[in-house]
Protein backbone atom coordinates (compact mmCIF):
# COMPACT_ATOMS: atom_id res chain seq x y z
CA UNK A 1 0.00 0.00 0.00
CA UNK A 2 1.36 3.28 -1.01
CA UNK A 3 0.11 7.30 -0.34
CA UNK A 4 0.97 9.76 -2.53
CA UNK A 5 0.10 13.32 -2.54
CA UNK A 6 0.32 16.39 -4.63
CA UNK A 7 2.10 19.64 -3.87
CA UNK A 8 -1.07 21.86 -3.92
CA UNK A 9 -2.95 18.99 -1.71
CA UNK A 10 -0.11 19.64 0.77
CA UNK A 11 -0.38 23.12 0.57
CA UNK A 12 -4.18 22.98 1.61
CA UNK A 13 -3.47 20.95 4.65
CA UNK A 14 -0.97 23.14 5.51
CA UNK A 15 -2.87 26.07 5.18
CA UNK A 16 -6.19 24.63 6.73
CA UNK A 17 -4.39 22.75 9.79
CA UNK A 18 -2.09 25.53 10.39
CA UNK A 19 0.94 23.14 9.88
CA UNK A 20 4.23 23.92 10.52
CA UNK A 21 7.67 22.10 8.51
CA UNK A 22 7.74 18.52 10.55
CA UNK A 23 4.22 17.65 11.14
CA UNK A 24 2.21 15.14 10.51
CA UNK A 25 -0.75 14.35 9.29
CA UNK A 26 -2.56 11.03 9.81
CA UNK A 27 -5.35 9.09 7.22
CA UNK A 28 -7.44 7.51 9.71
CA UNK A 29 -10.84 4.87 8.96
CA UNK A 30 -13.94 6.39 10.69
CA UNK A 31 -17.49 5.20 10.78
CA UNK A 32 -19.60 6.50 8.66
CA UNK A 33 -20.05 8.62 5.17
CA UNK A 34 -18.74 6.58 1.96
CA UNK A 35 -16.39 5.59 -0.26
CA UNK A 36 -15.33 4.17 -3.73
CA UNK A 37 -13.20 1.14 -1.30
CA UNK A 38 -15.56 0.68 2.12
CA UNK A 39 -19.15 1.34 2.10
CA UNK A 40 -20.16 2.86 5.30
CA UNK A 41 -16.40 4.17 6.42
CA UNK A 42 -14.88 7.12 5.22
CA UNK A 43 -11.06 9.04 6.04
CA UNK A 44 -10.53 11.09 8.95
CA UNK A 45 -7.68 13.41 9.20
CA UNK A 46 -5.82 14.70 12.55
CA UNK A 47 -2.46 16.18 13.51
CA UNK A 48 -0.89 13.26 14.97
CA UNK A 49 2.68 11.62 15.13
CA UNK A 50 3.04 7.85 13.42
CA UNK A 51 3.48 4.77 15.76
CA UNK A 52 3.08 2.21 13.04
CA UNK A 53 2.97 3.97 10.35
CA UNK A 54 2.02 1.39 7.08
CA UNK A 55 2.34 3.72 4.42
CA UNK A 56 4.12 7.43 4.22
CA UNK A 57 4.35 10.26 1.84
CA UNK A 58 6.43 13.75 2.72
CA UNK A 59 5.40 16.92 0.93
CA UNK A 60 5.70 20.30 1.55
CA UNK A 61 8.11 18.98 5.01
CA UNK A 62 5.05 17.17 5.89
CA UNK A 63 4.56 13.78 6.32
CA UNK A 64 1.00 12.23 5.73
CA UNK A 65 0.71 8.88 6.96
CA UNK A 66 -2.04 5.37 7.63
CA UNK A 67 -1.21 3.39 10.22
CA UNK A 68 -0.88 0.11 9.99
CA UNK A 69 -4.31 -1.03 11.97
CA UNK A 70 -6.15 1.04 9.05
CA UNK A 71 -4.87 -1.20 6.23
CA UNK A 72 -7.64 -3.13 5.55
CA UNK A 73 -9.76 -0.41 4.37
CA UNK A 74 -8.03 -0.04 1.63
CA UNK A 75 -8.68 -3.29 0.42
CA UNK A 76 -5.24 -3.33 -1.72
CA UNK A 77 -5.83 -0.15 -3.02
CA UNK A 78 -3.05 2.77 -2.85
CA UNK A 79 -4.28 6.73 -2.17
CA UNK A 80 -3.35 9.13 -4.67
CA UNK A 81 -4.39 12.53 -2.99
CA UNK A 82 -4.64 15.30 -6.23
CA UNK A 83 -6.56 18.76 -5.56
CA UNK A 84 -9.45 19.86 -7.26
CA UNK A 85 -8.81 23.84 -8.10
CA UNK A 86 -12.30 24.48 -8.87
CA UNK A 87 -13.55 23.27 -5.66
CA UNK A 88 -10.52 24.62 -3.60
CA UNK A 89 -10.49 21.11 -2.03
CA UNK A 90 -8.13 17.45 -2.28
CA UNK A 91 -9.49 14.56 -3.66
CA UNK A 92 -8.47 10.84 -3.01
CA UNK A 93 -8.24 8.49 -5.27
CA UNK A 94 -7.68 4.81 -4.34
CA UNK A 95 -5.96 2.72 -7.35
CA UNK A 96 -5.24 -1.14 -7.36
Amino acid sequence: MNISISEKAAEWYKRELDLQEGDFVRFFVRYGGSSAVQSGFSLGINKDKPVNAAAKAISNGISFFIEENDIWYFDGHNLDISFNEKYDEPVFDYQK
